[in-house]
This record gives structure tokens, sequence and C-alpha cells, in this order.
């Protein structure tokens, strides 16, 4: 019978890149001083064609050209034991220390190189995008559902101070920036004022709010959607400028309390949050061949429940939703055969859950 297969721990190494540089080529002078020695000991296999005596600096001088394959051949092993040295020893030093410099060189050089001027094109094309600032457990799950819901990774922008989760995000295709979203010149750098939104989920109400007057600032005309979790945090996310407010808690609540006056109307909302269900919610602005129709007889077949129009919310019992109007924006909910999966402005969530990120 088969073990469980093991599993070792893993914990991100932060090390500077002075350090890092500093290891690099620590570890090269170590591997060329211990090929030294290893000469030094076995001179008496080397011969200097010139002088033919080898000298410490003779053996300083022959390491280097062997490890740099150099070769001019005026100092050269003669025994048998100064060549297999030579094969056993040094010519894997020398890949060693070619690997070290190459990547040394990648990676300070020519990646940085690459990667500012690749980011810099991003930065410039980045318009209509969506800029998700925070990526926790709201923020991760938010992604998910906007890749699932049909929306380009690569016009998802994600913002967030932990390398580690931005990994997952870079992962999926997003675009990703490793900063503190609640700086102007961060928010700058992402064109926050071309996007087309920005859900915005800290972790904390206080850096969420602090991050929506940051963007409200910066893009008066965004629309901007947050999560909170205290009920009276959600009047100065209001007052901050967010667009939507979001309270994880509050829907969680709406669901027990649901469960305790029927059974089955928990599981209906669930079922219309789900990305599985057979229902689903979509705001959408009518089609011309709608106008002046009633909110019951919707082109899509769907079920109308709710017409925005000027700002006003407007019930479907009421006489106004008895004829549409061209600019209104009705909220309905329609079928999805099968627990498919439907186009774009669709509400869904795999689970439903409270907010708690780190």
């Amino acid at each position: 019978m088969r073990g469980p297969r093991f599993q070792p721990l893993r914990r991100a190494v932060r090390i500077p890149v002075w350090g890092d540089l500093g290891i690099r080529l620590g570890l090269a002078l170590l591997l060329i001083t211990a090929v030294i020695m290893i000469h030094w000991w076995d001179r008496e296999g080397l011969v200097d064609n010139l002088d033919g005596d080898v000298s410490f600096l003779d053996v300083v001088y022959f390491t280097m050209i062997s490890i740099t394959t150099t070769g001019f051949g005026d100092i050269a092993p003669i025994s048998d034991r100064a060549r297999l040295v030579e094969a056993v020893i040094v010519t894997p030093v020398r890949f060693a220390v070619l690997f070290i410099f190459v990547g040394t060189a990648y990676n300070f050089i020519i990646k940085r190189s690459w990667e500012k001027w690749r980011m810099a094109r991003i930065q410039e094309q980045l318009s209509n995008h969506i800029v998700v600032l925070g990526y926790g457990i709201s923020g991760s799950e938010a992604v998910g559902e906007l890749i699932e819901r049909g929306t380009d990774p690569s016009c998802i922008v994600v913002i967030d101070p932990s390398e580690e989760r931005l990994a997952d995000a870079e992962a999926l295709g997003c675009n990703v920036m490793a900063a503190d979203a609640t700086r102007d010149t961060t928010l700058k750098a992402v064109r926050i004022n071309e996007a087309q939104n920005v859900l915005v989920s800290a972790g904390r109400d206080d850096t969420s709010i602090l991050i929506v007057l940051t963007v409200r600032a910066l893009a008066p005309n965004v629309p901007i959607s947050v999560v909170v979790r205290a009920d009276d945090n959600e009047p100065l996310a209001r007052q901050a400028g967010a667009n939507n407010v979001i309270n994880p808690v509050r829907f969680t609540g709406l669901l027990l309390a649901g469960s305790a006056k029927g059974e089955h109307i928990a599981e209906y909302l669930a079922d219309l949050a789900s990305v599985s269900g057979r229902v689903q919610l979509v705001e959408r602005e009518i089609t011309e061949e709608e106008c002046g129709c009633a909110i019951g007889e919707l082109k899509t077949g769907g079920r109308g429940l709710r017409v925005y129009r000027d700002g006003r919310a407007i019930g479907f019992w009421e006489e106004e939703c008895q004829k549409l109007q061209k600019g209104d924006i009705i909220v309905e909910i329609i079928a999805t055969p099968n627990g498919e999966t439907r186009g774009d402005g669709h509400i869904r969530d795999d689970r439903i859950r409270e907010d708690e990120d780190a």
C-alpha cells in the first residue's frame, strides 16, 4: 500500500538584490578558489613551457584560463593525475561558474530590462481594463468569476503587496503589480482613470475606504465597488465615492434568515448566486426593440424584477414598469439550462462565505 505523498514545507526567502548578487559572486569565487588550491596541490603535474617553473601566480593564471576555456597552451597538465583532475573536477566547476555568471547576467540585466520594457508597453496600452485592488479571498474570487464570465485575463490588473498572492493571479494571465494601492503613484501607473471598473477588497475596512478615496480623487468617473464588513462603514464607503458597497457578512445573514423562514428560500438565493445555478441574475440596458414594452415582455424570456431609471429603483409591480424607456437598466432572472454559464452581466459566486482576507 502506497503511503501519503511527502509534501515539504515552503517559505518565501526574502533576500535583497545586493544580497542575491553577493551570494552568486561569493559562490563563484569559492569554486575558483577551490580549483586554485587543487591545482597548487597538484602543481607537479603541470608544466610551464616558458620557464619550466610553476609558481603560485602561474597556478592562478592557469586556473582562470582553464575555467574561462581560453587555453593558450603555455601551461598544460602533463601527468595522468593532472589530466584526471581537469576532466573530473575542473570541468564541472567550469560549467558551474559559467552558469552562475550567465544566470546573474540574465536575472539582473537582460530579464530586468526586458520586464521593464514589456511592462512599459503594457501600461501604455491599458484602457477599459478592470483594476482589482487586493487579492485576498474576495479579490481572488472576483478575478476567477470575471474570467469565467469571459473577461480576458490580460484586461485585468491586480495590485497587492503580497508577491505570493500575485503569483496566483499572474498564473491566471492577469497583469500584476506588487505595490501599495493607497499611493497615487501606484494607481497612476495602472492608468486608473482609463479603467472600466475598480474592485476594492483590501481586507480591512479602513484601508479599503482609504483606497476608494484615492481612486475617486484620481478617477472621478470610474465605477468603484468595495467590500466592507462593518455596517457602520457602509455609509463611509459611499461618501468616499464607492458606487457599490458589498457586505458579505450581511449577505450571509440574509441566507441564514431565509433558511429560518423556509427551507427553499436560502436554496434559491444560493442558486441565484452560484456559478452552476439553474437561474442567473442579469443587469443590462434594454434593447431598442424592448422600448415601450412592459417589464414582463422582455425579449430574452427572463423575468424582470426591477428597473433603474434616472437614479430611481422601480419595482416590477409599479405602473412605470409597464412601459420601458430608452436607457432603462433592468435586473432580470433568466434560466440557465443544465447549469451552464452564460454571458457577461451574471452575478455568480462559487461559494457564499464571509470575507476573511488577511
